[in-house]
């Protein structure tokens, strides 16, 4: 399995100066995007991807030794894709499936039934309850258990994993643990709107909020009551733009055969799509067997952005809801959007405990459309924070070899350059 890992620029000849002239930024990894659906227009063309430099952790603790190998995917790749590449990695000494026997050794200690390690998941996906989430005390963060947050981080990012794709040439410009596989929360929902507008099932046929739509795995609320009828486009304004539950779940509950079936297309797509990392088990995200790494959901984002309702419903600022007597006005969870500083044409947010603060984005930047996402930062400031110093890179990399615009010159809401 890929363990954590920190891309650097492989191009001789490049650097670059961060946020002042005094400290000097070593570029990160450009490396092709390898993927079967491409992060890119469908006519560009997109090589396998090359191995790249790791920058290594210097003075870290015994405890925390890392060392450098190569390491490749397990398993035999699906039939009409690319074997998968070899990457120069960080592994941890303590690996992911030594952390998992201690977790179900903690179950079991607690007096609860342990959870065996479920398998990759493929079209015929099996579909994980939410009794058998409901059996595993809730992880900490996953990102800072396997050691994510690097001290040497020299874009100081708070986030566990981030990834920079130009949209067009699916070139990576930017890459930290960007092929972990980490819970991902509501980015969830954002396969559950591509199924959705893919269905072709009336957006305009009203769906009413039953028992079932009540989470009653994290117990978290909702401002649409049991009985609350509003359409199924509604629905999905109000499950991309303010990540609603209760409304999520009625899309998937109202699907031809149920949620069952819902998450097994759910699986089947990202098959499709050649996300071959990633896993669902609920249309929501609050599973954290929902499960994904950084270039899978850059192929999510991608998918997504073809599809011109998702990307408008998921950058709406505002949306005023009419139930009866009453009118919700439900709110972008996405600040970056509700402060309009970016040109962002599609986004999702997520957070559950496991996963930590999550974004996925596909953002006009200069003229360049480009694809981020962040995994595993510990509060919605951070996460915010650490898309504009992504962005502020950008805007230096871009144009360190010719005049910068003056959009580079103040970028973000701290409004240094």
């Amino acid at each position: 399995m890929i363990r954590n890992r920190l891309l650097a620029w492989a191009q001789p000849g490049c650097a670059v100066a961060f946020f002042c002239a005094a400290a000097t930024l070593p570029l990160l990894a450009q490396a092709s995007f390898a993927a079967k659906q491409r992060v890119a227009a469908p006519e560009v063309g997109l090589a396998t991807a090359r191995p790249a430099t790791v920058l290594a952790r210097a003075g870290a603790p015994a405890a925390a030794t890392v060392q450098r190998v190569q390491v490749q995917h397990q398993g035999q790749s699906p039939a009409g894709r690319d074997p998968a590449p070899a990457f120069a990695a960080k592994v941890a000494v303590a690996s992911t499936e030594v952390i998992e026997q201690v977790r179900r050794s903690q179950a079991a200690s607690g007096g609860q039934a342990s959870t065996a390690v479920q398998p990759q998941v493929q079209a015929q996906s099996v579909v994980v309850r939410a009794s058998a989430d409901a059996a595993m005390p809730f992880s900490p963060m996953k990102a800072e258990r396997l050691g994510l947050r690097m001290p040497d981080d020299p874009l100081q990012l708070d986030s566990g994993v981030a990834l920079v794709v130009d949209a067009q040439t699916g070139e990576i410009l930017l890459g930290k643990n960007d092929t972990v596989v980490l819970p991902i929360a509501s980015i969830t929902k954002l396969m559950t709107a591509i199924l959705i507008v893919d269905s072709g099932l009336d957006l305009n046929q009203t769906l009413t909020i039953t028992q079932d739509d009540v989470d009653r795995l994290r117990g978290s609320g909702s401002r649409l009551p049991v009985g609350a009828e509003l359409t199924r486009g509604q629905a999905l304004h109000l499950a991309l733009m303010s990540s609603e539950n209760r409304a999520t779940h009625a899309l998937a509950r109202t699907f031809p055969g149920g949620v069952p079936n819902f998450v097994r297309q759910m699986n089947r797509k990202a098959v499709e799509l050649g996300m071959h990392e990633t896993r669902f088990a609920d249309p929501t995200g609050l599973s954290g067997q929902n499960r994904s790494s950084a270039r899978d959901l850059a192929m999510l984002t991608a998918a997504g952005s073809h599809r011109p309702l998702v990307r408008e419903l998921s950058v709406s600022p505002e949306y005023q809801l009419a139930l009866g007597q009453r009118v919700l006005t439900y709110r972008n969870s996405n600040m970056l959007v509700r402060e309009g500083q970016w040109h962002i044409n599609l986004q999702k947010t997520g957070f559950i405990r496991e996963a930590g603060r999550t974004l996925v984005l596909q953002a006009d930047v200069a003229g360049r459309s480009l694809i981020m996402v962040l995994l595993g930062a510990t509060g919605s400031q951070a996460r915010a924070d650490d898309a504009d110093r992504l962005l502020r890179w950008v805007m230096v990399s871009l144009f360190s070899s010719g005049p910068m615009p003056a959009a580079a010159a103040v970028v973000g809401r701290s409004g240094q350059s």
